[in-house]
């Protein structure tokens, strides 16, 4: 058996839909060819784990030809998948698994893509609307059609030797304390500054966290973040807040990191996921995008909103300029979450 998985685009969804590689293992077995086809940044998040038995490199924008769609067609027409699961919606992945000749291709029916597709599903729908659902379902339900057993919800990712090597490096560099007393903080929001919480409130709970809970903080940061890392050491006023703004900035050498820390603070972003995946505690800051859709299935989660009337606007940008959906989460509020979480997490591991 010869599969195709056309996998997300972004680094969290990727993590939401790793019990879907871990169905389709069990239920094809060890002998099938698996072949996830991702865009080139993710290479590594899957690293360390045996879900796939190749990595394909895809994205139509690429200045490299071996990247683009002709490419990638013509290496599954050599290849003569039996079938293509779509994990994203779009045309453009729907377009390339039929042009790639897969018999099946299931995906789900939007954005007008229905006709590319052999096998058919439709979002849950009540009273003529969608119903917002988490994504981990979302995805679980394509490896279902396919024949997949029922499969735990819990997100999974590993390291490998690589990458635990890189973040010994980190640890040497910062000078981290080697207990396991630290906290990461992510502060990214790739979908838009609305998602962000101020570099002030993150730099004071990053202050807070030393002196009330002598640990040292590690603030997260991709290569577009670095001035925002640095910000947030700058506000901490505190030596024991590092960033990763002139570390190794890599999917696998972040996965290490955080895999070592005790619990992470982060917006409504991919580092969150992967901390779940990794089975970290996660607070996470909502404002913009409410909890439905990027759910963790994880009991080791505490996720903060505000109760106000535009909360969820799923806007890039405050469309009011108030932005009090994320800055009137205060630092106690966080603060607090974090402890009972962490307290929380202690109670379970020791009973």
């Amino acid at each position: 058996m010869k599969i195709a998985i056309f996998l997300p685009n972004w680094l969290g969804d990727v993590a939401m839909a790793t019990p879907v590689f871990r169905a389709l293992r069990k239920h094809f077995g060890p002998e099938s060819r698996i072949v996830g086809i991702m865009r080139p940044y993710l290479r590594d998040v899957l690293g360390g784990t045996d879900w796939l038995s190749e990595q394909w490199y895809f994205d139509p924008r690429d200045k490299s030809p071996e990247y683009r769609r002709p490419a990638i067609v013509g290496r599954m027409r050599a290849e003569q998948f039996d079938l293509a699961l779509l994990l994203p919606n779009s045309l453009g992945s729907a377009l390339t698994a039929w042009r790639g000749g897969p018999r099946r291709r299931v995906g789900y029916v939007r954005y007008g893509r229905g006709l590319l597709l052999s096998d058919r599903l439709y979002p849950p729908r009540r009273n003529g609307r969608r119903v917002e659902e988490p994504m981990v379902d979302y995805y679980l339900r394509l490896a279902e059609t396919v024949g997949c057993a029922a499969e735990s919800r819990r997100l999974e990712l590993r390291t490998t030797a690589a990458d635990e090597a890189s973040a010994d490096g980190v640890w040497r560099d910062l000078g981290l304390s080697a207990d396991g007393r630290l906290i990461t903080l992510n502060s990214s929001g790739a979908y838009g500054g609305a998602k962000r919480w101020p570099v002030e409130h993150f730099g004071l709970l990053a202050r807070r966290i030393v002196e009330q809970l002598n640990h040292d903080v590690l603030v997260m940061c991709g290569p577009t973040e670095r001035v925002i890392a640095r910000d947030i050491v700058r506000h901490s006023g505190s030596a024991r807040v590092f960033s990763m703004a002139d570390q190794p900035i890599g999917i696998g050498t972040a996965k290490a990191v955080i895999a070592r820390s005790r619990l992470m603070v982060s917006t409504d972003s991919g580092p969150r996921h992967v901390a779940a995946a990794l089975g970290r505690p996660v607070v996470t800051l909502f404002g913009p995008m409410l909890p439905i859709w990027s759910e963790n299935p994880t009991q080791q989660a505490a996720n903060l909103y505000l109760d106000l009337d535009c909360i969820g606007c799923h806007k890039r940008v405050c469309p009011l300029g108030h932005h009090r959906c994320m800055r009137d989460l205060s630092v106690d509020m966080v603060y607090h979450e974090m402890v009972r979480l962490m307290e929380a997490n202690d109670a379970a591991a020791a009973a």
